[in-house]
């Protein structure tokens, strides 16, 4: 494996960089990781601009670009979409639901970013399209970041060469990232939904910034984004009352990433992307969470101006 490009603002960045790429090979995690301070520029990370397929990450640019339209009033918030059982696979919320059930499209926004509702998204995403959800990327000068299929296609790629033998398709996923042949399809850099860590964080800025959408659209993915449920990656050494992280998870298979901003009651705003995929066959893997947390933590610390 060669050795990370590296990108930091000064020496002492570039050595928190280093320390976070030598603790993630010792977890057994190859990945991607950027943080920088919204307010000063400065940033340190490596292996800023790999594509990597993005998992539930891709729910964020799906809820800003529903959130746009929702204030350009081109999408009713309270317009109700009927989804059936089946129609995506998750552990949570209406993809694990046995009944068809009707919410609301500002609900379903809530369940996609909340609880990472896979039904909800790909309901989200139907009614965006994916045509137009290119067309709001490039209007976002946002080129690192590309969506090519719903979120159920994850699942079905990986049924269609493994069954139902999920261990199967987690030790083929991890082969193939080491000969970058791809059994499963959307694992595979050149058709999956992708994005770059540098890229990524560029969203997550100009949304921290109120640089694109509007005002109310970027406020809402804000508040949403600091609803999700889960701690155990970004936030999970960042827990604190003067501390608030908002961050959206990408989980399947090897693949283990976060995405958020960390916000300081001192006015610290850092955004943060980690990417990561594990090198070693384990469907639970807590200390990759684990070290994600550790990552942003040293991230922060070293990038906070007060």
């Amino acid at each position: 494996m060669s050795a990370p490009a590296y990108v930091a603002s000064d020496a002492a960045l570039l050595a928190v960089a280093e320390a976070i790429a030598g603790d993630w090979e010792r977890v057994g995690a190859r990945g991607h990781f950027l943080a920088r301070n919204l307010e000063t520029g400065e940033q340190l990370g490596f292996d800023v601009e790999t594509p990597v397929p993005l998992a539930s990450v891709a729910k964020f640019p799906v809820a800003l670009a529903v959130l746009e339209r929702v204030a350009a009033g081109a999408i009713d918030p309270a317009r109700q979409l009927t989804i059936a059982p089946g129609t995506s696979i998750g552990p949570t919320g209406i993809a694990a639901f046995r009944y068809p059930v009707t919410v609301a499209v500002g609900d379903l926004v809530f369940l996609m970013l909340s609880i990472s509702d896979n039904a909800a998204g790909d309901a989200l995403l139907d009614l965006v399209g994916l045509d137009e959800l290119g067309r709001s990327l490039a209007a976002w000068d946002c080129p690192g970041v590309r969506l090519r299929h719903r979120l159920q296609r994850l699942y079905e790629c990986a049924v269609g060469v493994a069954g139902e033998d999920f261990g199967l398709a987690l030790e083929l996923a991890i082969r193939d990232d080491q000969s970058g042949n791809h059994t499963i399809e959307t694992l595979d850099p050149a058709h999956a939904n992708v994005g770059t860590a540098a890229a990524l964080v560029d969203l997550l800025g100009k949304v921290w910034l109120d640089e694109i959408a509007s005002p109310p659209a970027t406020a809402e993915l804000r508040r949403l984004m600091s609803l999700q449920v889960f701690t155990q990656r970004l936030s999970s050494d960042l827990r604190t009352d003067t501390v608030r992280v908002s961050g959206k998870t990408g989980t399947f298979l090897h693949l283990r990433h976060e995405i958020g901003v960390v916000e300081a009651d001192s006015g610290d705003r850092v955004a943060i992307a980690a990417l990561t995929r594990s090198t070693r066959r384990a469907s639970l893997a807590a200390d990759i969470d684990l070290a994600i947390g550790t990552a942003a933590r040293s991230a922060f610390e070293a990038l906070r101006t007060v």
